[in-house]
């Protein structure tokens, strides 16, 4: 048997149960939960903004384990290997999307914490075809918000298509934000951080990671922006900063959840600005993420919780009172 927090119904606390000990089948690994990361999607799953699937589901996508068993056709790891387990946990590999190599878009994904158990617990096992094996630089606790908060962070950062000395705005400085703003930082970006009105401790924590101006949400910085990513999960975000962007930016929507977006004059698009959404991930951006912060190293700030205590964390991240992000340590 194994201690886990589980879901029985969106709304409802998480409730620590005892479950017992998955077993690995030809693809999976059995790992031993070491840390796991607190998403916003977490948040969205708990409180359901996003539609339930399972009774009883076990949440958790930003898992560092270690390999305690493997099935018989793993390959790629072995007994005691640390390994990260993302979002995306499965695809159908058939599908016109993953045929056309977009296995973000497959028609039947299984997401961790979601579709399957996911790292609120002491054991996981997972699809060893989708893991990543871990940078070693960076331990447990500091190594689990990259694989969500980076690795979507990453492809939005991506998506914008900034390059150069650019000015990239991130509206919403939590997990992901903080990430990506020391990355684009190491490429050369002007950041720009945009925050809750009034939240002036996330707007120092953007000014010591180094961006050149932060403010609230609904301020705009001197110059246009050449293209912003959105993080916080609020649509009224998406006008604000198309009105920050200049004509031929990019504003990139990176969440899986977002409240309605505001009607907004055609002049705010006009002029070839677009507007587009993040959806999940591949394997192909977890591999080019980490060769990235490989090359351009960075420093996650956490925040950990004992796995008794994931309601608590869970209503800090809710309440925004986290810099950086919280992590589960079972």
């Amino acid at each position: 048997m194994m201690l886990a927090m589980t879901l029985h119904a969106p709304g409802q606390p998480l409730v620590m149960a005892d479950l017992p000990m998955p077993k690995p089948q030809a693809h999976e690994v059995l790992l031993q939960v070491l840390a796991c990361g607190v998403c916003r999607t977490d948040l969205h799953i708990v409180d359901g903004d996003l539609p339930p699937r399972h009774a009883g589901i076990v949440p958790g996508h930003e898992v560092v384990g270690r390999v305690v068993a493997m099935g018989a056709l793993v390959s790629g790891f072995e007994t005691g290997s640390r390994v990260g387990v993302p979002w995306l946990g499965g695809t159908c590999g058939h599908c016109a999307y993953c045929a056309d190599g977009r296995e973000n878009l497959c028609d039947t994904p299984v997401f961790t914490g979601y579709d399957r158990h996911g790292g609120f617990a002491q054991y996981t096992v997972a699809d060893a075809r989708f893991c990543f094996a871990l940078p070693g630089p960076y331990d447990d606790v500091h190594a689990a918000p990259l694989l969500c908060a980076g690795l979507i962070g990453y492809r939005a950062y991506h998506l914008s298509g900034v390059t150069g000395s650019m000015r990239l705005g991130l509206y919403g400085f939590g997990a992901a934000a903080h990430i990506i703003c020391q990355v684009a930082l190491a490429e050369g970006r002007h950041v720009y951080a945009f925050t809750r009105p009034g939240d002036s401790q996330s707007q120092r924590f953007a000014l010591q990671l180094g961006a050149c101006w932060a403010g609230s949400s609904d301020e705009r910085p001197d110059v246009a922006l050449d293209a912003a990513l959105i993080f916080a999960p609020v649509g009224a975000l998406v006008p604000a900063a198309l009105r920050a962007t200049r004509k031929g930016g990019v504003v990139v929507c990176a969440g899986i959840h977002m409240s309605d977006i505001p009607a907004f004059p055609y002049a705010l698009l006009w002029g070839e600005r677009s507007v587009r959404s993040v959806a999940n991930l591949t394997r192909q951006d977890g591999d080019a993420f980490f060769s990235l912060i490989a090359r351009h190293p960075v420093r996650t700030h956490v925040s950990p919780f004992p796995l008794a205590q994931a309601n608590r964390a869970i209503a800090a991240l809710r309440a925004g009172l986290i810099d950086g992000a919280a992590v589960l340590v079972p």
